[in-house]
């Protein structure tokens, strides 16, 4: 049992920055991995006065349906970082 990355339209790494930055006010994503594990680097101002966790929530959040059912194309977040920009 494979997976295939070329079922979605652009790639799952694309797929995964475009949804962090859709949901995520004002974030820059930068996403790196593939074989269904991935690292992702959020920054944005929104998580401001936010605890590292709840951070990640937001991130998870974003990405959850990317991850869902068997065949999701994402099985693991190997690393996942959360920051305001400098200066915010």
């Amino acid at each position: 049992m494979s997976c295939h990355p070329t079922d979605f339209k652009g790639s799952i790494i694309d797929a995964l920055k475009q949804a962090v930055e859709a949901k995520i006010p004002d974030s820059q994503a930068e996403v790196s991995g593939g074989g269904g594990h991935f690292s992702i680097d959020v920054t944005s101002p929104a998580f401001a006065g936010k605890n590292m966790l709840e951070s990640q929530r937001m991130v998870y959040g974003a990405i959850s349906h990317l991850m869902a059912g068997d065949m999701a194309p994402v099985h693991a977040i190997d690393s996942l970082k959360t920051r305001t920009p400098s200066g915010a």
